[in-house]
Formats: C-alpha cells, structure tokens, sequence
C-alpha cells in the first residue's frame, strides 16, 4: 500500500504545488506506517522524477504515452486507476487546480472512495480521518471525517512551504490499457499564461480592477509586480472586458490563489471575488472609494487614486531593494 499523488509539470520541470502535494502526502505516509508513490505523465526525465525523493516520495510511476503530453481528464484519470490498483493505494492526493478538480472527482467515483476537495490541513487521525477544509466561499471551515475504505483529497495550493529534504525516487513504467474512448475529448491548442511567475503558484500577486480604467493603465500594476516578483491577476470584469486574459481571472468562476501577499489595485472586493482570493495570508487594497467592501477584508487599506500610489509604491519598493 502506498500514498499516491498525481504530480504536474511543464516541460519536465516539476511545479511547486506538486512537491507541496508529495510533502503532504509524506505526511500522511509517516503517520500510517506506508510510502508515498508519485504519478507522473508525458516526457519529463528520469533525474526529475528521482528527484522527487527529496520531498518526500519513494517511488513514481511513469507513463510515457505521447497523448497525455497535453492533459485530457479521461485519460489521466484512467493513470490514477490503473496506478491505485496497481499500488492497493487507501489514500490519493491531488491538487485543487484545473487537474485536481477534472481528475480526482472521476477516481472517486471509479473506486468509490470518500472525497474532500480543498483541504487545508494534514488529516487527524487521533478520531478516524478528519480534513479540514474551506466551505461559504472560503467564509467558515468544514472538518469532513472520510470512513470510506479508499479516500481521495485535492490539496489547496501554497496551504504549506515547499521544503526539499534527502532521498532519491525510484522510477518505474506504468503500463496503462487505454481504450479510443479515453481520448475521446480532443485537446487541439494549448494557450499558456504569459508571466515568469505562474499565478497558481505566486506567493505575490498584484491584481487590478476596472478602477484601472482601461488596459492602457495597466503597465502600472506590470512595473510593480516586476519590482516585487510577483505575479499579475485581474478581476472578472476586466477579463470579460478582454483588458486582460482570462487565465489572470482569479475569483469564484475564475482561479483560486493562496499567496503570502495580495494587492488589490481598483477592485470593490465582490464576494464572487474574494471567494479567489480570500485565503491569501496578507491582503493590500488600493481604492478611492472609502465604501468599496475589499477594505473590510484587507489587512492594510490605502485609499487613494490608484494612478498616484502604485508608481510610488514601486519607487520604494526599488529603494528598499538598493539599500539592501
């Protein structure tokens, strides 16, 4: 018996989300005396994959076929089948991201397994296996006890430090009997988000709203989010408005982020949008409006036109980054 975890990569390298998701399930490994077994697809090499044993994982299994270099939510869930049978897995562990959401719901069901979607916390099992998660949009917490025989949990992204330890994976091929149906969903484009930081994985996010006024503003938020190192996002109106791509929406019909810092530059703070956003450690706001309701969320308020503050905040920040 093994932890298993479905893990993610773009062009071989492993995303930071996924190494949290194996230190996760390390945790829940030591604490039931069993081993943690990655599950990784497409072309990665062999030095990534055993690098995995640094955060916590013993074994991954590979499978090579060229079609899931894109991902199709059939066929990936076919791989997590085929390698829970293969390693009588009693607990599987995804993310809740794009993948986790697609995929882990489908093993549930296939395996009829207890599921909790957005943990944020290691399982108790001092009274069964308890897992906390967020319910309301992020507004009050859930302890879900999962009694089913097989249990399977999404992991709420940056919940945890990414902390690479010792060890080295063995790698071994995971042979899947895929049918024409589990390819029956055709990826014909893939459009990746621009940005060096990716916004799932940002620890700091500037995000802006319609109180920018137009994309033309919008290099305001780019120079800051340079000088910071973080990450750009936006709210629903502004990417309906095409300002921005939809893949920087982040809000309840958009992305859910957890970063150490979120600064946001001319959004009123909707529910539909601090239900993205509202499990960030740290939230700025940046608004004219005195009645804009993101100020009763945000740890720090700065009311002001936005136009006037961020290019003075990015002139402190290059200061403070001279100076030390």
């Amino acid at each position: 018996m093994s932890v298993l975890v479905l893990v993610e990569h773009t062009q071989g390298v492993f995303k930071k989300k996924s190494l949290e998701a194996i230190q996760y399930a390390a945790n829940i490994a030591g604490s039931t005396g069993t081993t943690v077994t990655a599950v990784a697809t497409g072309n990665v090499g062999d030095d990534a994959m055993q690098a995995l044993g640094a955060y916590g994982a013993q074994k991954v299994l590979h499978t090579t076929d060229a079609r899931l270099d894109n991902f199709n939510s059939r066929a990936y869930t076919k791989v997590m089948i085929t390698a829970a049978q293969k390693e009588g897995a009693k607990v599987i562990v995804g993310l809740h991201d794009t993948v986790g959401k697609s995929v882990s719901p489908r093993v549930a069901a296939r395996l009829k397994a207890g599921l909790v979607a957005g943990a944020v916390s290691y399982p108790d099992l001092s009274k069964g296996f308890v897992v906390k998660k967020n319910v309301f949009s992020g507004k009050a917490f859930a302890f879900v006890n999962v009694t089913s025989d097989i249990k399977v949990i999404t992991l709420m992204p940056n919940t945890y430090p990414v902390v690479k330890g010792e060890g080295t994976s063995t790698v071994e091929k995971l042979d899947v009997a895929f049918e024409d149906k589990d390819f029956s969903i055709q990826v014909k484009e893939v459009a990746k988000a621009s940005g060096s930081v990716p916004l799932s994985e940002a620890e700091l996010v500037v995000s802006g709203g319609r109180g920018m006024k137009g994309p033309e503003n919008w290099y305001v938020l780019e120079d800051l989010a340079k000088e910071l190192g973080a990450a750009t996002a936006c709210s629903r109106p502004v990417a309906d408005s095409h300002w921005r791509p939809h893949g920087e929406h982040v809000g309840q019909t958009g992305g859910t982020i957890r970063p150490n810092l979120y600064i946001a530059v001319g959004i009123s703070g909707a529910i539909q949008h601090l239900a993205g956003v509202n499990g960030s450690k740290t939230i700025v706001v940046i608004n004219k409006d005195p009645e804009a309701p993101f100020f009763k969320a945000a740890d720090y308020g700065v009311l002001g036109d936005a136009m006037e503050i961020v290019p003075r905040l990015t002139e402190a920040v290059k200061k403070f980054k001279a100076n030390h």
